[in-house]
């Protein structure tokens, strides 16, 4: 059954709200697919800037974890603020979601934002405090985005300027990921960090198109995708345009701390297997899911091979 004709159940707002929020959370912000994309976006950013700074190893667990949870918790309250820029939407053309069927409310949605937003400044309060002024540019930002800069017509008629004043968001929170680093330690912003943080921008588009790409078939009335905007054909090879800058960037990057070959050959195996879905699609033999899963597993990869690993192997040499 597709998720467009899932029933609404009624039931679910009877449910304790420990159940609700769970359930809330399978469906609209899987814990257990975006923790490992913010962990590897983390650590990436954490370790290209140590590595650009000459420092030994990663700072303390503590401050890795605090990293984590903030970058977690951000992305958390992006998805959450769309509940709320997508509420008239929603309940015209997607009354299965979460907040339109009464799984859960929009004051429970409210209180979770402020418990997040409490909670991430909190623990860098305690954990970091020089963090607090890069965490409160991405929640600046993020406020920013939930208002629609205030033109929220204008930026509706202009899709692709909407997709890219919103993927700005990414390189603030790297921002403040890299700052885990060279902030805590006192250091000047390392060379090379601006190169990395156009990375994230890229990339972040990268999983804004791919996971807007459908079949004609699939398109569902009210829901705007890029295959809807620029045709399904037009909107793959777009993505394979951005998906080959990004590559590109990251092999710059590599290149830029002085491992540009076994980078340069783990992320061009990560670039041909990531694109093959997108070819197929072209081919009309592959699903527009196949390409949103393609865009995940790059990221995750991208973010591996730029700045975990490297900075693991050269901690580890010293």
């Amino acid at each position: 059954m597709n998720e467009k004709d899932r029933p609404v159940d009624m039931r679910d707002n009877a449910r304790a709200l420990p159940v609700r929020f769970w359930i809330y959370q399978g469906e609209r912000f899987p814990f257990a697919q975006y923790l490992p994309l913010v962990a590897a976006f983390t650590f990436s950013a954490t370790g290209y800037s140590l590595m650009a700074g000459g420092r030994p190893g990663f700072p303390n667990g503590w401050t890795m974890a605090a990293g984590v949870a903030t970058s977690f918790g951000l992305f958390f309250l992006l998805r959450l603020f769309d509940e709320f820029k997508d509420a008239e939407d929603d309940a015209k053309w997607r009354p299965y979601r979460a907040v339109p069927r009464g799984l859960v409310s929009f004051g429970e949605i409210r209180a979770l934002i402020v418990f997040i937003i409490a909670f991430v400044i909190a623990v860098n309060a305690a954990v970091a405090p020089m963090l607090l002024a890069p965490l409160a540019l991405s929640l600046a930002y993020i406020l920013l985005m939930w208002r629609e800069f205030f033109v929220p017509a204008w930026l509706r008629r202009h899709p692709v300027v909407y997709m890219l004043t919103h993927m700005v968001v990414m390189p603030l929170i790297d921002f403040y990921t890299s700052g885990l680093d060279w902030i805590v330690a006192g250091a000047a912003l390392p060379r090379g960090m601006l190169l990395f943080l156009a990375l994230t921008f890229t990339n972040g588009c990268v999983i804004e198109i791919g996971r807007k790409i459908r079949l004609p078939e699939n398109e569902e009335e009210g829901v705007e995708t890029y295959s809807a905007l620029w045709g399904r054909f037009r909107a793959a090879w777009i993505w394979l345009g951005v998906l080959t800058l990004t590559w590109l960037t990251s092999l710059a990057a590599c290149a830029l701390r002085g491992y540009f070959v076994r980078g340069g050959i783990l992320l061009t195996l990560a670039f041909v297997f990531c694109a093959a879905p997108a070819l197929a699609f072209l081919r009309s033999k592959g699903t527009g899911r196949g390409i949103e899963n393609a865009s995940g597993i790059w990221t995750v990869l991208m973010y591996v091979f730029v700045g975990l690993v490297p900075a693991i192997l050269k901690w580890g040499a010293r």
